[in-house]
């Protein structure tokens, strides 16, 4: 069944443009001592998310540095969401960043009363100007669906429209990886199949035969179609939950654990009646009468703590409206399961053990309970030429970066990659069979093979070695332009290291299995 029509709207690199800062400054959101994210100016500048904070203010020294703040991302985006929703009320939240609203109704009331190209390009140009007026950069699309509209969103200048009917053959040039899905990613890839056109290609049957119920919805998103079916029926009953404040709430943790208890229950009653929940609706009405109503959306089934979450940042994004902001407190908060869909269960390993995914999925969500949602992170591939830039980390339950550049990376270390990344590079002397230094001219000769290599204070000798594969990187900036020369060496303890020889001193930069 093809999905009704959507238009969404993309925020580029929303962190940054939460802190106020442009696309033209260089700047990134970290969490810890890694990049969250990065503005344009910064990526041209070659800073990556997930590199380590000091290798990005190595290849941008001019970077402006901000900590990523979960909760001032939400709440700002609600002004993003005020703007779309004087276009049309029915606006719904993907994630801080970006928003989508239906397209049928608004398209007609904006464009002259059919439905056609030139009443949705109508739309889509005035949900941008409106967004843009209110001092925010983004993209808007149109297409079948809520993913084929985001990668909409991204095209272009801007953002464009998909013809009716035209989302597989949008969706068809695009790789796997846009899927958000690493390890079916990985398996395609070797499979040979790396576009979404030849995964879509794939018979339905062979598909369903040969994976499990999150590759077939996959499919289905490859295909243009629902990721899921609709819901059989509708529900029996009103499944929606609400809890009341007596006195009015006035804090807002008062508030966020009752919609975490809400959420459970909420879980329990889809779980009695055999379905899950892709869209919530946040109902909060306040002492003085007003209501705010807001829809959140996930691909899979929003936990107690994600609801939780959303709950906050609608909470925080309430208080800045209005002169006398939330005076008075919460007296109502409703829960109402907006998208109900077919509970089509999870694929358990054998003898109904729980698979290891559930497991660490449920760790993860305790963790980041108590530590903060940057507690937990997961790699995930980039582009680079050293080990340390070709895998960034995620946190957990986030979707994964931009597709990684296939290259092709001169002076990159062939496969396999290393098993560890050192975070502070090991200072190492390399040495001759005569005992002097080994060096690298500048034409990337080698001066004598390596024959010891001392390592933290103790010498090894070298049982074989590999290399040089010779870097240079930005040498049009004499600033940030530097060059390097990496070596394979193998050493008697029977232990393999990735060496770097740059600026005259050697140091271990990775080591292997």
């Amino acid at each position: 069944m093809i999905p009704p029509r959507a238009l969404v709207v993309w925020c580029p690199d929303w962190p940054v443009t939460a802190i106020g800062l442009d696309a033209a400054t260089p700047a990134a959101v970290v969490s810890g001592a890694q990049v969250e994210a990065c503005s344009a100016a910064a990526r041209a500048s070659g800073v990556r998310r997930g590199q380590r904070v000091r290798d990005a203010q190595r290849h941008c020294p001019e970077l402006v540095v901000r900590d990523r703040d979960t909760d001032a991302e939400g709440r700002l985006f609600e002004s993003v969401a005020a703007a779309v929703s004087g276009v049309t009320p029915w606006v719904e939240v993907v994630r801080p960043g970006i928003c989508a609203i239906p397209v049928r109704g608004a398209a007609r009331y904006h464009g002259g009363g059919t439905t056609g190209a030139g009443d949705e390009e109508s739309l889509r140009v005035h949900v941008q100007d409106t967004v843009v007026e209110q001092g925010f950069d983004c993209g808007a699309g149109i297409a079948d669906g809520l993913f084929a509209a985001e990668l909409a969103a991204r095209a272009g200048e801007g953002g464009v429209v998909v013809p009716p009917g035209g989302t597989p053959a949008f969706l068809a040039p695009y790789p796997v990886s846009v899927l958000g899905r690493p390890e079916l990613t990985g398996l395609l890839s070797r499979l040979g199949i790396r576009t979404l056109g030849a995964f879509a290609a794939l018979p339905v049957r062979d598909v369903t035969a040969r994976f499990g119920v999150d590759e077939i919805r996959a499919h289905r998103l490859a295909r243009g179609l629902y990721p899921r079916p609709p819901a059989p029926r509708p529900p029996l009953a009103d499944l929606s939950v609400s809890t009341e404040f007596d006195p009015p709430a006035v804090a807002a943790e008062q508030v966020v654990f009752a919609a975490k208890s809400l959420a459970e229950r909420l879980h329990e009653a889809l779980a009695a009646e055999a379905l899950t929940c892709v869209r919530v609706g946040v109902e909060v009405t306040g002492a003085d009468g007003r209501t705010l109503t807001r829809l959140w959306r996930h691909d899979g089934a929003l936990s107690a703590l994600a609801v939780a979450e959303r709950v906050r940042w609608q909470l925080s994004s309430w208080e800045t409206q209005g002169e006398d902001g939330q005076e008075g407190g919460v007296v109502l908060l409703r829960l109402l399961p907006d998208q109900l869909v077919a509970d089509d269960g999870r694929q358990e390993a054998l003898w109904g053990e729980a698979t290891v995914s559930d497991q660490i999925a449920r760790a993860a969500a305790r963790v980041q309970a108590m530590l903060g949602h940057q507690a937990i992170t997961r790699p995930f591939p980039a582009g680079g030429r050293g080990p340390g830039e070709r895998v960034v980390r995620v946190p957990f339950g986030d979707l994964p970066p931009e597709p990684a550049a296939e290259g092709p990376w001169p002076g990159r270390v062939p496969d396999p990659p290393p098993a560890v990344v050192h975070p502070e590079p090991l200072p190492a002397t390399v040495t001759d069979a005569d005992g002097s230094p080994v060096l690298v001219d500048a034409r990337c000769a080698v001066s004598a093979p390596p024959h010891e290599v001392e390592i933290a204070g103790r010498r090894h000798l070298v049982t074989a070695w590999a290399g040089p594969w010779p870097a240079r990187e930005r040498w049009w900036d004499p600033a940030r332009a530097h060059r390097r020369a990496r070596f394979q060496v193998v050493t008697g303890d029977d232990r393999a290291h990735l060496l770097v020889f740059e600026g005259g001193h050697w140091h271990v930069e990775a080591g292997y299995a």
